[in-house]
């Protein structure tokens, strides 16, 4: 996959002081890519759209300690 034609865009929650910083990536038919903005080389993980909303609506119900 290699990340070509992704578009990557910065978690509104990620700050400018290089703490967790989440990356997410669209361009892919019907899945999403995630990964570390400040370990790119480590790669991405990429899930199906339904599984990706499914964890928004989990964090969003404070579902996970973050």
């Amino acid at each position: 996959m290699g990340g070509s034609g992704l578009i990557w865009r910065k978690s509104s929650y990620s700050g400018a002081s290089g703490g967790g910083c989440v990356e997410v990536g669209t361009g892919l038919p019907d899945m999403v890519a995630i990964r570390d903005s400040n370990r790119r080389e480590d790669g991405m993980h990429v899930v199906g759209i339904a599984a990706f909303a499914a964890l928004l609506t989990d964090v969003r119900s404070g579902r996970f300690d973050i």
